[in-house]
């Protein structure tokens, strides 16, 4: 059973999901297979559903892994829509590029290699959507840049704010992640519910998605 959603409550959530396509499967089978973090298909549906929610055509990803909650999003936007991933591997960043020609996005997309914090200054706002998702010790210090970034009603979604439920205090009893990443996640979330330029939702869906709304 998950610790934040039951598997069968998941399982029933995906078999509801009809966006997924051939790419992204092929994808996600690698991401098993190599043990890759990446996102599962209903946070993929989510994340497509504020991008035609919000009507991005400007939308930055810290943490590309191999491109598949990319894919979901880039696949969203319109074609002269810009969408700009950030990924400290380059080898997971080459194989990004080519999973994003594969779903014939290369034309919209960006991917740029290095940390993320220390590359953020080659992006220009304003945005209309920020997917977090890399180096969670980061998720604190890159908020205030991420928020300056963001146009007013744009929307800054972050993944794993729940971690397995390891920032909740005695659950689950016996934690097995990174407690260092838990503290700096515990942290993050007590900054975006109390930032005065965010509205902020975390939605327990997987391993916690948090949704924030730049006033």
């Amino acid at each position: 059973m998950g610790q934040i959603v039951p598997d069968a409550v998941e399982q029933y959530l995906g078999s509801l999901n009809r966006q997924s396509d051939d790419v992204l499967t092929a994808i996600a089978r690698a991401g098993e297979r190599d043990d890759l973090p990446l996102v599962d298909p209903e946070v993929g549906a989510l994340l497509r559903v504020l991008v035609l929610a919000t009507r991005a055509t400007r939308v930055l990803e810290i943490g590309t892994a191999i491109g598949y909650s990319g894919v979901w999003m880039a696949g969203a936007l319109p074609k002269e829509g810009m969408f700009i991933t950030m990924e400290v591997d380059e080898s997971r960043a080459k194989t990004a590029r080519a999973n994003f020609a594969l779903a014939g996005l290369a034309d919209r997309v960006s991917v740029i290699v290095g940390d993320a914090q220390r590359m953020l200054h080659k992006v220009a706002g304003p945005l209309d959507l920020i997917f977090q998702d890399g180096d969670k010790k980061q998720y604190g210090p890159m908020l205030d840049t991420l928020v300056g970034l963001l146009r007013p009603g744009g929307v800054l979604v972050t993944d794993n704010v729940l971690w397995n439920g390891e920032i909740v205090p005695g659950f689950p009893a016996r934690p097995h992640r990174d407690p260092s990443d838990g503290i700096a996640i515990a942290a993050y979330n007590e900054a975006i519910n109390n930032h005065p330029s965010l509205v902020t939702s975390i939605v327990p869906l997987r391993d916690g998605v948090a949704i924030s709304v730049k006033r």
